[in-house]
């Protein structure tokens, strides 16, 4: 084919829609066992863990089983990983281990094909070596390592042929469903999650905008002492060429990492996402470990800038004033600026000092000099907030959350989810007082 396209793509695709179209129908199954054994007088706790004992089981065996879509809505997710039950949290995470590890990868005619169309019939003169095993894969793309002309070490990114048509495919089905993970987290809302990587497929097939988002953040961060962010040696619509950084991925310091190596990392990542939008103008928005290596001079180093978001104002100045003023316990001024912002409808008769009990819990990492991020405090937060037995779930029933702090919200909690994997220690407060406008006016 003429366009580089591989033909087998709408098969897969098919092959996929059917693995994840048996979900519902199992689920609805499961269901209905676990109302009749509700009816012949089995503890219903003992009912719904055995529901959420299966549905873990089968969506885990399904993501196993995928990629596109499912790779990605299984990245995304991952940073949450934390705030799961531990009975789900180990399973949760070898599903994912296995769907990056089980993915097949595109093959070397196809990988050349993709190079001779991108950057031109003489690619290899480009080249002084080209690996055709790929050295990672990930939702719309595969990275090779190769050698440029001038012998500068390269990691080269190729795009899945038909990777936007199979991610869309995907991602349609996985919304209809998203409701099995509210099964094993209350309150985890997939819907939405799925809902903006759909909106954000055309940036991150797009490898051209990703080069001009990591060239931003290469100039912003140029001799950073704390941040080191790879050149871009060449880009086209479908490859992107960077300098290759050697180092353990975040994931791996997650696994195996030594407490100083976790809490440095877990610094780094905190400043990261702060003075982004305040040095580049722009948000880095995929805090999944993977994307970030601890170089042995404790910089981290930064490999993926297909989704930002744009903030030429930097970080918005009410996200710190209201942080500040709920610290210090001005209850009544804290809901007037939650009003301003959107995030409590003026219909809503709040109580000031309800909503500061309800965000107090979120601010313990903020309220002291250090603090230790923990699975068991996020999944605590996750109950408290989720559980609809709740008096927080109930009050946050009646708040918004303004479609301008959609991806800021996002990213935040997937950036605390890793910090929580890590079980990282540091001075979070004083990053804040650095970066975040309004925190220590």
């Amino acid at each position: 084919m003429d366009n580089g396209e591989v033909t087998d793509i709408p098969l897969r695709a098919m092959a996929r829609t059917a693995k994840l179209a048996s979900l519902p129908l199992s689920f609805a199954g499961r269901t209905a066992l676990g109302l009749g054994k509700r009816v012949t007088g089995i503890d219903p706790e003992a009912v719904t863990a055995e529901i959420q004992q299966r549905t873990a089981e089968q969506l885990f065996s399904v993501l196993g089983q995928l990629k596109g879509g499912a790779m990605k809505v299984g990245q995304a997710l991952s940073i949450f990983e934390a705030a799961l039950p531990e009975k789900f949290a180990g399973p949760y995470r070898a599903a994912l281990t296995k769907l990056q590890a089980a993915a097949p990868p595109l093959p070397a005619a196809s990988v050349h094909k993709v190079l001779a169309i991108e950057l031109g019939s003489n690619w290899r003169d480009q080249f002084a070596e080209f690996s055709d095993t790929p050295a990672a894969a990930a939702s719309i793309g595969q990275v090779h390592r190769a050698v440029w002309a001038d012998g500068r070490d390269v990691a080269v990114k190729v795009q899945y042929p038909g990777a936007g048509d199979a991610l869309l495919a995907d991602l349609t089905q996985l919304s209809r469903f998203s409701v099995l993970f509210k099964v094993l987290q209350p309150g985890l809302e997939v819907k939405p999650l799925i809902s903006e990587l759909r909106d954000r497929i055309g940036e991150e097939l797009d490898y051209q905008l990703e080069a001009r988002s990591q060239r931003a953040f290469r100039d912003a961060y140029a001799d950073d002492p704390e941040i080191l962010v790879p050149e871009v040696v060449t880009a086209a619509e479908r490859v992107l060429v960077t300098e290759w950084i050697d180092g353990p991925a975040v994931s791996e310091i997650i696994d195996s990492g030594s407490q100083e190596e976790r809490d440095l990392a877990g610094l780094r990542l905190a400043t990261l996402h702060f003075s982004g939008p305040a040095r580049a103008g722009l948000l880095h928005g995929d805090p999944h470990p993977g994307n970030f290596k601890l170089l042995p001079d404790g910089r981290l180093a930064v490999l993926d800038f297909g989704a930002v978001a744009r903030l030429p104002q930097g970080l918005p100045e009410p996200i710190g004033r209201i942080t500040r003023l709920a610290l210090d316990g001005e209850a009544d001024k804290v809901l007037h600026g939650l009003r301003q912002e959107g995030f409590v409808r003026e219909s809503f008769d709040a109580d000031p000092e309800q909503i500061l009990d309800y965000l107090r819990p979120m601010l313990e990492p903020l309220a002291v000099d250090e603090f230790r991020f923990s699975r068991a405090w996020l999944r605590g937060e996750a109950a408290r907030l989720g559980d609809p037995r709740s008096p927080a779930y109930q009050l946050g029933k009646n708040l918004n959350l303004p479609p301008s702090y959609l991806l800021i919200h996002r990213v935040t909690l997937g950036s605390i989810g890793v910090l929580c994997q890590l079980g990282a220690s540091a001075p979070y407060q004083a990053v804040l007082r650095e970066w975040l406008p309004g925190f220590d006016s």
